[in-house]
Order: C-alpha cells, then structure tokens, then sequence
C-alpha cells in the first residue's frame, strides 16, 4: 500500500515536483529517504573526487557540484529515484575542454569549467523553454557508446603517470601514451606499489564482491595507508590541501570565458546533448518501474537548475548517475528528500572531513578515477551487441572511438554528432521500398527478398514503400517505380502505401509524376492503404482525381484484386 501510494504522480506544482511530494509525504517513508540519502552519499564522495581530477579542477570542486546538483535536482526534478552529480562521462568532457584552451592555472581551469557547467544550464533551460528536449535524439546510442569508451581510454592514459610517478605530454592520448612508455625507465616504485595495490583492491572488490562500495573502501584505506605509513616522506605524491567549508557563490569571470567562447560553447552542446539523453532514459525507467509519470520537459528545468547551480559555486558539470540512481532506488528513496539528504551529507563531509582528504595518495586517486571510467564507460557489452545487431552501428561507434583517441574528447563529440546526423539522412532518404510476393494460401504479400518462393501474379508488380514521401525521398521512389514501369511484362503496378506516414508537396507532386508516368507507358497504376493524413494532401494537389478515385483501394488485397480483374483477358473471370 505505501509503494503504491509514494508512486501517485506528482499533485504539488509543476514546475517545483518536491511541493506536491511532500504534501502527500507518509510518515513511514522517511527512513528509506534517510538510509538512501546517506547510502548514496557514501558512494559518491569518493567518486566525484575522482571525477574532479578527471575535469582538472581541485577536488572540493567535485563535492560542490556534487551537492549543489543533489539539492537542485530534488527540488526541480520530476523523478523520485534520480541521484544527479557529476560522472565519469562530462567529467571527461570538461577536462577536455581544459586540454583545448592550454589553461594550466588552477584557477583559470576552475573557472573554466565553472563557467562551461553554467553556459550548459542555461542551454538546458532554453530546451524546457523552448520544449526541444527532442534535439538530444541526434546523438545515437552507437555514438555515445562509442565516444564515452574512447574517452575513457583517454582518461585511463592520462591517469597512467600517476600511477609510475612520471611525466607524459602529447597532444592527443596516442602521442600521450608512447610519451609514457618512455619514462618508465624512472618509475618511482613506491608509487607503483601503492597504485598497483589500490587497482587490485578496487577491481579486485567490484568481482568478488561488488555490492561493497569499492571506491569508499578505497578512499578511506588509501587515507590510512598514508598516515600510517607516511607515503609522502617515501616519494608518494599526495592529493595536497583540500580546504575546509562551503563554497562561496559566485558568477566565473566572463572575460575569460569570452576569451576562450568556442571552446566553452561546444563543450556546453556536447555536456547537454550526453547528460539529456541520459537523464530522459533514466527517469522514464524509474517512472515506469515505480508507476507514476516523469516529465521530460521538467526534467530539462531540473538539468538547467542543477548545472547553474553548480557552475555558480565553482562546481563542475552534473548530470544522471545510473549507479548512484539505482542504489538510491534500492536503498529504499521514494521521494527528492533522498537526494536532499545526499546533499546535506556532502556539505556536512565539506565542513568536517575536506581536510582528512589532503593525506590522500595521487596513485590511490588514480586508481579511483580509472575505476570509474572502466566500469562506467567502456561498455563492452554493448559493443559486442552492437556487432551482433547491426555492423553499421558497430563502427559507427568503432569511429567515434578513433575519432576521440586521434583528435580528442571534443572532437569525438562533434565526430559522432556528425555521424548520427549524416547516418539519419542517409536512412531518410533511402526509404525501404520492397517488391512483394503473396504468400501461397494466403491474402498476405511478403518482401521477395525474404521470401522468394512467394507467389507472384502475371503481369503484377506490387511495390510497398516504408518511411514518408517528401523532398529528400523523392527521387528515390521516382527511380525505383521507373525501373518497375520499364519492365516489358508488367501492366499493373500496386503501390502499398501503409508504411507512408507523411508527404510534403514535392512529394504530391512526385506521386502526379509517377501517375502520368504509369499512363504514359499504359500501366495500371493503384494505391493501397493510403493514410486519411497523406490522401488530404493527395486530394488537395489533385492527384486522386488524376489517378481516379476507384484506384485508391482501402487494402492491399482490394487493390491487387482489382488490378488483376482490370488486366486485359481477365475482365469476365
């Protein structure tokens, strides 16, 4: 009775989802919004500071954007269950957008990305204002598979000198990685032996038990493994000073983002266009699962409030985190106050615990973000769908993957934009436009191609066209329909239209070509199943009362009926 009660949709007002949570909230609710509150935050302490040495900002950063996003989105997101923060994904991103301006001041970086977190909420509004939340379709799943696991590898090579104590430079992950070959003949070995130590106890974790938080067992053993064993006199770089309190709020300089505008912009595009597709397929599943209904566009206004929230005090960019989202969910959230008691236990670490993570060891941070980028980006099972299911989507993924580790996070970003949208025109205009058989003892027509022992009538073409008529297909279907009326023995031509969704006016226009066409070469042309959408288009451009309102038939079966009662010989059968 509580489940079903805690999943009623939202009844507070639209835009503040919290309002009407806590109105209908039930008193035995709270200890499952405070157990995954905190449960959460355990997770994600570790974790985001990871993910801020990935964006290169300081490490309190991490947490900032961390809370900011946690709170922001409990009070502006549609679904219960969403924990947002930083990830392993953005976070590469935006330690992208870092590499691309040659920034190497702490403080420059630091605004830098406050700055890009900003201008990306501010583009996250403009999609819920401007209800475009559709725009994130143009990033394949292909593409973002692809992408996320060449930046990861891009970011398991950047880590590797803090795992060895070198130094590597090369200005894109190939040339970094054979500059780090290079140094490993002054690997400092008490450095290797603590990041060797912190991979195998982290991976090690994830296998033989990973409903353990790897990454806190990590944290808190690194921490004591320095104090006990003083790795900072041994030659063990540490993470240095992490200050004690909370953020101040503030706009990042303008001027420098000004200075730097390409760079900022496209990191933002790239920042919404990933977190937004991953946000929408997060909350619609956890809606789904719990029974009540998610709000996309809301969920846009819940992404602009975080990440504003975020660049405001210094953070860095936020979006869904899957894993922290589903220990939420199991952890027992039923309402935002779980993210809400995330944040508050983020602030409450700020103000008690920063300094304890000065102690923490560089390798031992290292192996945390390395972690977090292997197990939540390279998605090799994906992959291997992905070649099993479609060889197009394969490499297409193949290539964004090239196209990050050759030119770089952004450049990946923008390489698999550029694929996704050159793959969908090549599919929008190259409609599947299949000839038919009719399957024996049956009234049903099959491809040929599948089907080729079908059936097919003397004299009889039956084409079926998938996908709308319009200025991009036109010619195509023009082509194809010539190619049919061209062939001596055919008299009938049946065109099945039920696949046909839309037509623009080239379109009409290409279909009153195809008409005369058909008449010209003394064919009996036929449509089927046209939709009422599409037959309003034909009879305002006047092309039924070209081909004649009885060769419009209501069915497939009707048509081809007709067509061959019609044929020459057969008028009497």
């Amino acid at each position: 009775m509580g489940e079903s009660t805690a999943s009623a949709p939202a009844t507070g007002p639209r835009r503040v989802p919290i309002v009407g949570q806590l109105r209908s909230y039930r008193r035995e609710w709270l200890r499952g919004d405070l157990v995954a509150g905190v449960v959460v935050a355990a997770l994600i302490i570790p974790k985001n500071l990871g993910y801020a040495g990935i964006a290169g900002v300081p490490l309190e950063n991490g947490l900032y954007a961390a809370a900011a996003g946690a709170l922001l989105y409990a009070v502006f997101g549609s679904c219960r269950q969403i924990s947002t923060g930083p990830s392993s994904g953005i976070a590469a991103v935006a330690g992208s957008a870092v590499l691309a301006t040659g920034l190497t001041d702490t403080g420059d970086v630091a605004t830098l990305v406050a700055g890009i977190t900003l201008v990306s909420g501010l583009l996250f509004g403009l999609l819920a204002v401007l209800r475009m939340g559709w725009l994130s379709q143009f990033l394949s799943r292909a593409v973002v598979t692809g992408f996320l696991f060449g930046a990861a590898i891009d970011v398991v090579i950047g880590e590797l000198p803090k795992l060895t104590g070198t130094d590597a430079e090369g200005s894109n992950p190939l040339q970094e990685l054979r500059s780090w070959i290079s140094t490993l003949g002054d690997l400092q070995a008490a450095t290797v032996v603590v990041g060797a130590v912190a991979l195998l106890v982290v991976f090690g974790l994830h296998r033989v038990a990973p409903q353990v938080p790897g990454a806190l067992v990590l944290l808190v053993g690194g921490l004591l493994a320095s104090w006990a064993l003083d790795l900072g006199d041994r030659g063990v770089a540490l993470v240095g000073d992490i200050p004690r309190g909370l953020p101040s709020v503030d706009v990042p300089d303008v001027g420098l983002l000004l200075d730097h505008g390409a760079t900022v912009l496209l990191a933002a595009v790239a920042l919404v266009m990933i977190g937004f597709s991953q946000t929408a397929g997060d909350a619609r599943a956890f809606g789904a699962k719990h029974h009540y209904e998610v709000d996309i566009d809301q969920e846009s206004v819940a992404q602009a409030a975080a990440n504003i929230g975020a660049g405001l005090v210094h953070g860095m960019p936020v979006s869904t985190s899957l894993s922290a989202s589903s220990l939420n969910d199991r952890s027992g959230a039923r309402t935002g106050l779980a993210s809400v008691t995330s944040g508050v236990t983020v602030l409450l670490a700020l103000v008690v615990l920063a300094p304890l993570f000065s102690a923490l060891p560089k390798p031992v941070l290292a192996a945390l973000i390395i972690e977090a980028v292997v197990m939540g980006m390279m998605d090799v099972t994906e992959m291997r769908r992905l070649r099993a299911v479609s060889r197009v989507d394969f490499w297409v993924a193949v290539s964004a993957i090239v196209g990050t580790l050759v030119l770089g996070v952004l450049a990946g970003v923008v390489i698999g934009i550029a694929l996704s949208l050159l793959w969908l025109v090549h599919v929008s205009t190259h409609p599947r436009i299949s000839r038919l058989g009719q399957q024996p003892g049956t009234s049903v027509f099959r491809d040929l191609d599948d089907h080729p022992d079908d059936a097919t009538h003397p004299g009889l073409a039956v084409l079926r066209v998938d996908g709308g008529v319009f200025f991009a297909t036109c010619d195509v279907l023009r082509d194809r329909v010539g190619s049919v009326l061209l062939e001596a023995h055919v008299s009938s031509l049946v065109i099945h239209m039920a696949g046909v969704n839309f037509v623009d006016s080239q379109g009409a226009a290409t279909l009153s070509e195809i008409v005369r066409m058909a008449h010209d070469s003394g064919t009996d042309l036929r449509l089927a199943a046209v939709r009422p959408a599409v037959r309003d288009v034909l009879d305002r451009d006047g092309v039924t009362d070209q081909l004649g309102p009885d060769r419009l038939h209501g069915n497939l079966s009707d048509a081809v009926a007709a067509a061959l009662a019609a044929q020459p010989g057969r008028r009497d059968g």
